[in-house]
């Protein structure tokens, strides 16, 4: 089941991992949008004006307008070339009236009349009203007088190509009609004596006649030679006595069995031979049941018998001979049918040859005379000019006089309006592209692999001089959350070795928010019941001393100078539980202080008298303290400030703080706006209620585990 439910457990985190992306993107182009909104009203305000100046600037143009309407059903003759494609009809026509043939001749016709205009500044639009062949003309120029003139000769050298166009494909067909007459007049003369030349040598009526005669000879002669050979192939499978068996053909039958009639009385005594000799021996049988075999009439009977038998066999001798006799008569009538149908074939197809030349001859004269004859009629007919519907292109208006256009003031400024907002925009989103730094959660995942710790909300706070913050801001719970969530965070996290019980926390470049992570982290881990120590080592410019309202002296320096002890440094905080150790007085060998043994035993005594140590320090790209500290302390809390910190410089940080070996355990993100799409504490309001305040104004101690 865990395998199956796998694909689609990872398609929804996708899902909603792309989602959250999105709505991240948003809320920082949102974010964006209200911290450079002035970009989009300066480049507004530059469209508006600079569209203001131009229409200000822009000399009218005048407007001079026609119509024409142009008459799709043209009558035009049968075979002249003169077509228009009726399908594409209006776009033809629209595109004939802009052509450069007709422009041009307009701007020669309009520059006679005012010399100093320019073509250049008309410009001609045809547009077609709908479901009308109505055409409405524009010329739009300059020149007031021009357009008005331009436009009416536009109107006029259309019409005057249109007849140009019909006058020269009219005298095109005329002339290729001639040309073609001319040489079907060859054509048909050399038919013509190719006919009479062929009816000079042949009798087209004798060979009709003889064709017929021969087709039905031949017919005649072939039904006789199948007969003949249907005989001769009987004959050839009977037997002997099967072939005089056969019964005579009726009169007048035209079979070859009439060939046998000659041998009718040599069948007749073969068969009345036979009848007697079985007649004498059922006799001789019968004389056998009182006579014995000796008896003389037995004994005659018996020779009158054989006698007859031979004579039986003479009359069989007879019959083979003349069948045989038969045979060869049907063979050679066969053969003489077979060579007389062979000539007549030959001479059938000879005359079907000759019948065909002339059938032929005959046809392409006749379709030959026929084309002339049609193409005679039309050029007897052909006038295109006359019979086309003249005049297929009126002028319905002519060229009204030139009006003074203006663009409307309001549409410029509105063109220019959306001009600059768009320019802005695209702006915006190339110093979005441009800028690295995260202000989300999703975008501090996607650029970091290291664990977020924690998400501290952003607050406003007026003053942060006595109390820490966290003392000041109890009222916005979510803010403490995030803190209790960080303290959470440290108490919980996995850890294969002893717990960090000495925390630095710091970040890439000042103003990035890591005192006060420092300092109210350390006031939620007092207040959990731990005994805690908060150590200020920015030597240069720590001010923790001014948010607990303590002096700065003696503090850290003079600790590591061997001026006072740890001891005598230490001050407490109104916080119970929670001391803190000031920065001492400003020093700028922070870096030599901190790599000496001095101040590893400082650390191994702090962390022997306190539960947690937490060190605030400069920041990374701003001095080496940092980098010559944190290796020294058990765990480092790196502070990136959303919309603040750079990611590229938080990287190059981080890779300091590792190349010295330092262990940063996780980054704490500062300053996150409650409105980003992936931060939830501001979200439920009702856990923070008026009686949630009474019933844990005082939290619960919380004591480290050992």
């Amino acid at each position: 089941m865990q395998d199956q439910d796998g694909p689609e457990i990872s398609f929804t985190r996708d899902q909603h991992a792309w989602r959250t992306r999105f709505f991240t993107r948003i809320q920082r182009f949102r974010t964006l949008l209200g911290a450079k909104w002035w970009i989009i009203v300066l480049a507004v305000v530059a469209g508006l004006a600079v569209q203001g100046v131009r229409w200000f600037l822009e000399k009218p143009s005048y407007l001079s307008f026609g119509r024409m309407i142009v008459n799709v059903k043209l009558s035009i003759p049968e075979g002249s070339l003169y077509t228009e494609e009726l399908s594409n009809f209006l776009g033809t026509q629209s595109a004939l009236m802009q052509s450069g043939v007709v422009v041009n001749r307009a701007h020669s016709r309009a520059l006679t009349q005012f010399t100093n205009a320019s073509p250049d500044e008309v410009e001609l639009k045809v547009s077609i009203l709908p479901k009308t062949t109505i055409f409405v003309l524009q010329a739009i120029g300059k020149h007031e007088g021009y357009a008005s003139v331009f436009l009416q000769s536009v109107m006029e050298e259309y019409v005057k190509l249109k007849q140009e166009m019909r006058i020269q494909t009219s005298d095109t067909t005329l002339a290729g009609l001639t040309e073609e007459v001319l040489r079907l007049q060859k054509e048909l003369k050399k038919a013509d004596d190719e006919l009479t030349a062929f009816q000079s040598s042949n009798s087209v009526v004798l060979l009709q006649e003889q064709g017929n005669n021969a087709v039905s000879y031949l017919a005649t002669l072939n039904q006789r030679l199948a007969m003949l050979r249907s005989e001769h192939a009987l004959l050839q499978s009977l037997t002997l006595e099967q072939n005089l068996e056969r019964k005579q053909q009726p009169a007048g039958a035209t079979t070859a069995s009439d060939l046998l009639s000659s041998g009718d009385a040599a069948k007749t005594d073969y068969f009345r031979a036979k009848q007697q000799i079985m007649l004498l021996k059922a006799e001789r049988d019968d004389m056998a049941e009182l006579l014995k075999p000796k008896h003389p009439k037995m004994i005659a009977m018996s020779e009158e018998i054989e006698r007859r038998e031979r004579l039986l066999e003479i009359f069989r001798q007879q019959s083979g001979e003349q069948l045989e006799s038969s045979k060869n008569s049907l063979a050679l009538q066969i053969e003489r049918l077979e060579q007389d149908v062979k000539e007549w074939d030959a001479k059938s197809l000879d005359l079907s040859v000759k019948t065909a030349e002339h059938a032929r001859l005959k046809a392409n004269s006749q379709r030959i005379q026929a084309l002339y004859d049609r193409l005679l009629g039309m050029m007897q007919t052909l006038d295109v000019n006359k019979e086309i519907s003249p005049e297929s292109v009126t002028i319905m208006e002519k060229a009204s006089p030139a009006m003074p256009q203006k663009a409307s003031l309001w549409i410029q400024l509105l063109i220019g309006a959306i001009a600059g907002l768009v320019l802005s925009m695209g702006l915006l989103l190339v110093l979005d592209r441009l800028d690295d730094r995260m202000s989300s959660f999703t975008e501090l995942r996607d650029l970091f692999e290291e664990e977020v710790l924690a998400q501290i909300p952003r607050e406003k706070v007026a003053d942060r001089n006595g109390m820490p913050l966290i003392s000041q801001a109890e009222t916005s719970h979510p803010f403490v959350e995030a803190y209790r969530n960080l303290r959470s965070s440290l108490l919980y996290m996995e850890n294969t070795g002893n717990h960090p019980k000495t925390l630095l926390v710091t970040s890439s470049v000042p103003n990035e928010g890591k005192s006060v992570t420092a300092e109210n982290l350390a006031a939620m881990l007092a207040t959990s019941g731990s005994r805690v120590l908060l150590l200020d080592a920015d030597v240069r410019k720590g001010a923790l001393h001014a948010a607990f309202g303590v002096p700065s002296e003696p503090g850290l320096t003079e600790v590591l100078s061997s001026a006072v002890s740890l001891v005598e440094a230490v001050q407490a905080t109104r916080v119970p539980n929670l001391w803190i150790l000031s920065r001492g007085g400003v020093s700028h060998r922070g870096s030599e202080l901190f790599v000496s043994a001095v101040t590893r035993a400082l650390l191994k005594q702090a962390a022997t008298d306190y539960d947690y140590v937490i060190i605030d320090t400069a920041p990374v790209m701003a001095a080496d303290d940092v980098t010559s500290l944190a290796p020294q302390a058990d765990a480092t809390i790196f502070v990136i400030r959303a919309e603040q910190t750079s990611a590229r410089v938080a990287r190059a940080a981080l890779d300091l703080l590792y190349q010295r070996r330092v262990n940063v355990i996780g980054i704490v993100f500062n300053a996150v706006r409650p409105a980003s799409a992936d931060y939830y504490y501001y979200k439920y309001h009702d856990y923070y209620g008026k009686h949630a305040e009474r019933t844990n104004d005082t939290p619960r101690p919380e004591k480290h585990p050992a």
